[in-house]
Parts: C-alpha cells; structure tokens; sequence
C-alpha cells in the first residue's frame, strides 16, 4: 500500500512539460506560491477559496515517489466545459494560470490544462498517460453534469479493469435544491440524493459526492490513497455538485503542503519464499507467465537475471509482452488464446507454471484448457493478494521485482535441464519461421494482408517505437507475431479491449513519452468509433502516427461469429441486398478523406512497396500522419497462424442451421478439457 509523506518539492515539479516529471526526493522548492504556502501552513491560518480552486491547488501539491525518484501524481487535467463545470472548475484552472501557454512568461502553470473533444476519449487518453508511466503520475478529466459525465462511464471502466489510475471531476446537480428539477436531473422517486453520476460508482474504486466544501479534505486524501496505491488503483471519482464548486471556504494551509505518496516494494514473506523455492527446484518443466505487473512496478531486469540464472522460459499475456526482448533465448511469446504455439506447447506440460504480476484471464488461460498436465502446480507472485491466490497457487504477496529478486537469490545455482532449455529453443525457433512467413510479401506489387502490414511496420520501428492497439483481429496477430524490442514497446489495452481506445491513448503515451515515436493501429470499425482526438492531436501538436487499416467491418467478430456458427451475421459493412440482408457491395466510406478533414496528414498506401514508404515517410514526419490502407480479406490471402488454444464463446444449444450445429458440437469438445484448478 501507499503512505502520504508531507515533504518539500521542486521547481521541476511544476513545470508544464508533456513528460512525467521526476524530481530529487530532497529537491527544495523555488515556486513563491508553493514556498508562501509552506510557510503559512507552518504558522497556521487559512486561505479563502472555492472548493473549485482549492482542489486544483492541492492537486498540484500531490507526489508520488518510488526509488528515490518523485513524480507529479496528476500532472494535467483535460476538460470540456459545460454549465455543470464551466463555472467551478473551469475557473479555478483559469485562475490557476492552467491556461497559460507552454513556456509562457512568469510562473507556469499549476495544473496544466488540456482541451479535448470526447469525455470517453479524455479518460483513454489520460490512461495512457498513466500506463506508460507505470502509474506513477495521472492525469483528471473534469465535464459537465449529464451526458458529459455518463461519457466517462466506459473510460472509467476500462481504467479500473486494467487497474490505472485517473481522477474523474464530473460535475454534478445542485446540492443546495435550489430548484428542482434543474436542467440534467435525473428524478428518482425513491430516491432524492442518486444523480446520473452514481452510474459511475460500479467502475470506480473510489467515489464520493462533495456536497458540503469542508467534506473535500478527507475525500481528496482519500482519492490520492487509492491513485497512488498499486493494489487498489482504477479509476476514482470525485462528483462535484456545480453550486458547491463555486462555494468559498476558509481552507487550512496545510491542505495544501507538498505531500508525497510513497509505493513501496514489499518483500515475499519468508515461508512463503521458501515453499515457492522447493516447488521450482521440484520442477522439471516451470513456465513463468509473465504479466503487467512486470513493467508496472519495472522489473524487467529483474526478469531477465532470473530466467538467466535458471533458464525458466518466459510467456507473456498481453500486458506482460515485452518483458522481454523477442530475441531473448527465454523468450517463447504470447500466451493463451491468442498465443504461440511455442507458450502453449510448454503451458500444456509445464508442471509448474509461475505467474508473475498476471490475473489470470480467461484468454490466458484458455479459458481454463491451457494448463492440462495431471500435476499442475502454480507459484503466484504479486502484489495483489486477490491475484496471488488464483488457480489454488502458492501466494508470494509482494512487489514483482522485490520478490524476483528474492527468488534468484534463493534460488542460486539451480537451473532447468539442458535438454528442456534445447527443447522449447528449437521451438522458439519454428515458430520465428512461422512468423516470417506471416510477414513476407512475395509481390511488393500486391495489396497487403493485415500480416503483411505488420510485417512492413516491423521492418521500419526500432527499439524507441511504441505500438498501440486495443481491439479488432489487431490484438491477437501482435500477440502472436509482434517481436517486441522494448519495455513498453507494446502497448495493448486487453482488459477491457475497448474500440476507440487507440487513437485518445496515443497522445497520452506521446505526452509521457515524448521522445518515443508512437503507433495507433486501428481498423476500420475501431475508426469509426472515436476519431475526435484527431483534432487534440493537431491542435496540441502531439505527432502521433495512425495506421489507419480499412478491411469494411469488424473483422475480429466476423470470424469468430462464423467459427460460432453465427456465419457472420452484422459484421460487415456493405449495403443491404435485395433479400434485406447485408450482403451488398461494400460501402464507399472514405475514412482517409475523414482524417484528413479533421487535421491529419495523410499517406495513402494501395501496394506492399507503397506501404512501406509511406510507413518510412510518416516515422519521420513532424506532424501527425495517418497511413491508410486497404487490406486483402480472402481466403487464400496468408494470414496469422491460427489461434493455438481454445477460448469459450458460448454456442447455442439448439439449432437447425448447419453452422451452428456444427459449432455447438465443436464447442462442447472443447468445454469438457475445462478444469478447476485447487
């Protein structure tokens, strides 16, 4: 867990730059306002200001520190304004100085602001943010009361299912009644203090309605408790009724001191260390699962001294890919659902499978098939005791590294046989054959697979590039064949696989990252679903690059509606034929002309060689680039290798479509490999 600390800060500490800040832990302030502060509140006394604008002054107080290294625990708020916000929040940003201009003359600002165009996308944006910087600095989104506050209800989720943290400032009604019903309101007869905004608490892990000024210290605390801590983390609400904003209050100076939030790394406790070292010397074919909490809590060194002192081969979930480089003899990929057969071959005989920062989904795990020999044992390390315990495993409740780095020195001298190492190598091996293949274009003439596209996108990226997805077919092609070069190279939001994440995340992580060249690889159906941040994009001069893939319809579900039986009905995008149903041409959407009309410049790539330049030409642009491409869907086409592990989409039951007949008969196979691990 987390411990506030009231500590000094640091002039950088303020500054309006798009990167997390990270300051000496002993750095002494220079900000005047920051120093006056200090100053009155060890003397005591007061300081009158709106709830609006005692809340921005404390935010920009908040640290966190980790190894020596403090960052800005909210380092910028998005916001778009309406009548539930404009008057509370907008104006204490404003009086702050948020709205001054980057490298504006004078103090910068305290909060910076950030202008949007979706309420949803602000919030993907800002767990972006987060997620590249292993959730150690967030950024809070503010809108209005109404449909501007039940907007943030899918990014909320989305952050809490994938446990990043973000601050939602919604506005909310009037806490005073002053009339009722006012504008937005929604009457509940039973009910009289429910606003829309209790739509928010299931996919919050902290909420709290501040309906008198004085109840903000302890919620405001509380809500920094819950951004900071690596357990608890998600999304946190603070609903702000608009009268309330806007309301005075003789605030204690000590709101609003410097304050730090320490995330520790907690050690393994010592017997439990013990059992977890006689299970791995007791294994002849461990596995180690690696998963999000390996970049969370940045352990990857740690990773790699471990599976180089024991020769343990490392898969990896999709939040966990890259904590190892691809070309690292332990390396085997992905795993599950969307795996290679490499990691899934060994997961099906590993007899003791180590999972590292992982919960376990369902695509991991195959929805409870992958892990099939008799004697299966599991050793769980992380941070969460919820997550530790899945799978009946032996539980090591500490921090991924703190407790990597305690099992390889328990574990000094061990290693798994010669022969285990050669095998899942030559494994390794084949499966870089397969991907090869998946990637090459015979014909540069030829139009492009959605394979070859990657394969064209391999060739141009270095270690520094960062890949962005979170829907479509997308996720499970990178999952498999993307070779990962970097520690947050790979960027994929598969928790919630949320459609319209890419492009709002992209800017987020190119503010974290600002020296990194970052890719939004987004389908069409995903395009289709939040192009808005285009616009924030060009206009904050944030050079991100889209590779916008037009493949007419949602290419993911169709296949998997026809493996299900569902034959592919609603999936595509054409006209309807003459029986009504969708199977007409395609539709003549010109999604390159919408990019370009928002502010992209665009590359429009017809031909493999086309693509590549264009992909060579946008990593080096200077203003955010769209590559647009229209892929082959055929048959006989080559595509990703298929899927290496089952993953339950339930089939209907009764049928007289042969299809589903089939499916159901294929399904119920599958669902009787499942198996409760105890």
């Amino acid at each position: 867990m987390t411990a506030p600390l009231n500590a000094p800060g640091d002039a950088s500490s303020h500054a309006p730059s798009n990167a997390p800040v990270t300051v000496p832990v002993d750095g002494a302030t220079s900000d005047p306002t920051a120093v006056a502060a200090q100053g009155a509140a060890a003397d005591g006394g007061t300081r009158r200001l709106t709830v609006a604008q005692a809340l921005v002054e404390f935010l920009a107080h908040q640290y966190t520190e980790r190894d020596g290294r403090r960052h800005r625990l909210i380092s910028a708020c998005w916001g778009i304004f309406g009548h539930g916000n404009v008057a509370g929040i907008g104006q204490a940003l404003l009086e702050s100085g948020s709205a001054a201009p980057r490298g504006a003359a004078g103090a910068p600002p305290r909060l910076p602001y950030l202008q949007g165009r979706n309420e949803q996308a602000m919030v993907h944006a800002a767990v972006g943010y987060s997620r590249q910087c292993d959730r150690l600095s967030a950024q809070a989104v503010t809108t209005s009361i109404g449909p501007g506050a039940t907007n943030l209800v899918t990014g909320a989720a989305l952050a809490t299912v994938n446990r990043l943290p973000v601050l939602l400032l919604p506005g909310d009604v009037f806490a005073t009644r002053p009339a009722d019903p006012v504008l937005q309101q929604l009457e509940v007869p039973f009910a009289g203090d429910v606003s829309v905004n209790d739509a928010l608490r299931p996919v919050s892990r902290y909420f709290d309605r501040i309906t008198r000024p004085e109840a903000l210290i302890p919620a405001a605390l509380q809500a920094m408790r819950v951004l900071a801590d690596p357990v608890d983390t998600g999304a946190v609400t603070l609903a702000l009724p608009q009268d309330v904003q806007a309301e005075a209050y003789d605030w204690p100076v000590e709101f609003f001191a410097d304050r730090v939030w320490r995330v520790p790394r907690p050690a393994p406790d010592a017997d439990a260390l013990a059992d977890a070292v006689r299970a791995v010397r007791a294994a002849r074919r461990p596995l180690i699962v690696a998963g999000g909490g390996v970049h969370h809590s940045e352990a990857e060194e740690a990773l790699r001294a471990f599976v180089e002192a024991t020769g343990i081969p490392v898969a990896s979930t999709q939040a966990g890919k890259g904590s190892l480089d691809h070309d690292h003899p332990a390396d085997v990929g992905g795993i599950g659902h969307t795996g290679t057969a490499t990691s899934d071959g060994l997961a099906r005989r590993a007899d003791l499978v180590i999972g590292v920062g992982t919960r376990y989904t369902d695509f991991t795990t195959a929805s409870a098939t992958l892990f099939a020999e008799p004697g299966v044992r599991f050793v769980n390390l992380n941070i969460a005791a919820f997550d530790s315990h899945k799978l009946g495993a032996l539980a090591l409740v500490a921090d991924a590294r703190a407790g990597l780095d305690a099992l390889r020195g328990a574990l000094a001298g061990h290693r798994v046989a010669a022969a285990y190492e050669a095998e899942y190598a030559a494994a390794k091996a084949d499966w870089e054959r397969r991907v090869d293949a998946a990637y090459e274009a015979a014909d540069p003439s030829a139009q492009p697979s959605q394979t070859q596209v990657l394969g064209a996108l391999d060739a141009v990226v270095d270690a520094s590039d960062i890949i962005l997805n979170a829907a479509g077919s997308l996720p499970g092609d990178l999952h498999k064949l993307w070779r990962a070069r970097s520690r947050r190279q790979y960027h994929l939001e598969y928790g919630y696989s949320c459609m319209g994440y890419e492009i709002p995340a992209a800017i987020g992580v190119r503010m974290a990252a600002p020296d990194r060249p970052v890719w939004a690889l987004v389908g069409d159906g995903t395009y289709l679903m939040n192009p808005t941040e285009i616009v924030t994009a060009v206009q904050e001069g944030i050079n991100i690059t889209l590779v916008l893939i037009q493949n007419h319809g949602y290419a993911s579900i169709g296949g998997l509606s026809q493996e299900t039986g569902g034959e592919r009905f609603g999936t595509d995008y054409r006209f309807r034929a003459a029986d009504g149903t969708y199977t007409g041409a395609p539709l003549p959407v010109d999604l390159a002309a919408n990019a370009a009309s928002l502010g992209m410049r665009v590359l429009r790539a017809t031909t493999v060689a086309e693509l590549r330049t264009a992909l060579a030409e946008a990593r080096d642009a200077k203003a955010p680039t769209c590559v647009y491409v229209e892929t082959k869907t055929t048959d006989t086409v080559p595509g990703a290798p298929p899927a290496q592990a089952w993953w339950d989409v339930p089939v209907a039951e009764t049928a007289t479509r042969p299809a589903a007949v089939a499916a159901r008969k294929a399904y119920d196979e599958h669902a009787a490999a499942r198996r409760r691990h105890l």
